[in-house]
């Protein structure tokens, strides 16, 4: 355990020096047991989540380079082990028969499966066909389009797949469109607040998402740790603390999205966007007709990077609605590789993202 936790501090991915660093020392108490000692209390969230640490081997590691990338399957000591795989293909799973935790409670009537194998598919639609046709007995769906269209077809019909929505009470998070604040138009709020009207998302949810969706107003949705009204009581006096740094109006208005009648005739909200737009300086230049600052009179324009085809649809209606206030936008998608380079890289103006949360906050918020 001690092994672990310095390799992954030291040799490992840059996430866990975040994730563990309010670790400050590990020590070794027993045969069997550890002591762990944080650096500060107010994570409470940390026990948990050491409590999680899978241990790694440090006898196989011994011998190899632990930040090399290699396709040699590691030692584990899980229920499965990988049986095999081909690279960007599929990874098979084999059960172990021996496994050492078979019989502990929280284990009995699990790890059914002699073998579980992963495809993976580039296109979505593939993937869905080749699930309908039998090649994959399990799939998880996450485009409302597919959601509602890909799967009226006999074999639902008659029961042979289960269609099934399983509602949670879990934290949904967030997602949206992120700004990269270290390009110049994106650094002023009042941009970023007049650019929100221009998302119509009752239009989209209606005419592209089929109803399904609600409107995300908070990093923790559907949970009870998500913001509502203004700030009273002991939360106010600590936000008050940094009024300075803070909009005036977090401690006087409810937080709620643009919101429009769902027409598509959004010319209320376009309004809004240009007025608060020229509060922060721009305007539409009459011989241009491009947005313009009045100071640097530089027009407008950036880039929507994104890495999957289905936010597309989502994105292009929206370049439709900042075209008609002056402002150039293009859409760009990429594979997985190069985005992930561009974003490591910060080489992006806007880019669509997810905010993942948990009920016991602490550790999220750190690496954020």
């Amino acid at each position: 355990m001690i092994w672990t936790v310095n390799t992954l501090r030291e040799k490992g991915a840059p996430f866990y020096r975040f994730y563990y660093a309010n670790v400050a020392k590990v020590e070794k108490t027993g045969p069997r047991s550890v002591k762990f000692t944080f650096q500060r209390t107010e994570n409470r969230e940390l026990p948990l989540i050491i409590g999680q640490l899978a241990v790694l081997p440090k006898h196989y590691w011994a011998e190899r380079d632990f930040e090399s990338t290699t396709l040699e399957p590691p030692l584990g000591s899980g229920p499965y082990r990988i049986e095999s795989f081909e690279p960007g293909r599929s990874i098979t799973y084999a059960r172990v028969p021996d496994y050492w935790g078979a019989r502990l409670p929280v284990n009995v009537g699990t790890n059914n499966f002699d073998t579980v194998r992963y495809d993976y598919y580039r296109d979505s639609t593939v993937a869905i066909e080749a699930f309908k046709s039998g090649a994959i007995d399990y799939r998880d769906e996450n485009s409302s389009r597919h959601w509602a269209t890909s799967y009226n077809i006999p074999a639902v019909r008659d029961g042979r797949i289960k269609k099934e929505t399983l509602p949670h009470g879990r934290s949904t998070g967030m997602q949206g469109f992120a700004f990269n604040l270290r390009r110049p138009i994106f650094q002023d709020r009042l941009v970023r607040r007049a650019l929100a009207y221009t998302f119509d998302f009752e239009w989209s949810n209606k005419t592209l998402f089929y109803g399904q969706y609600t409107r995300t107003r908070s990093f923790f949705q559907n949970s009870e740790l998500a913001a509502t009204g203004v700030p009273q009581g002991r939360e106010r006096e600590i936000l008050a603390k940094y009024s300075r740094q803070l909009p005036p109006e977090l401690f006087t208005t409810e937080y709620n999205p643009p919101r429009t009648d769902g027409t598509g005739n959004n010319r209320t909200q376009l309004r809004q966007a240009l007025t608060i737009l020229r509060q922060a300086g721009w305007d539409i230049d009459e011989e241009t007709r491009k947005l313009t600052h009045k100071d640097t009179k530089r027009e407008m324009k950036f880039e929507v990077l994104l890495v999957s085809p289905l936010f597309e649809r989502v994105v292009l209606p929206m370049k439709k609605n900042l075209a008609r206030l002056g402002i150039d936008i293009t859409v760009r998608t990429v594979d997985s590789a190069q985005y992930q380079e561009r974003l490591t890289g910060f080489d992006f103006d806007m880019v669509v993202m997810t905010w993942g949360q948990s009920l016991s906050p602490g550790n999220e918020q750190r690496n954020y």
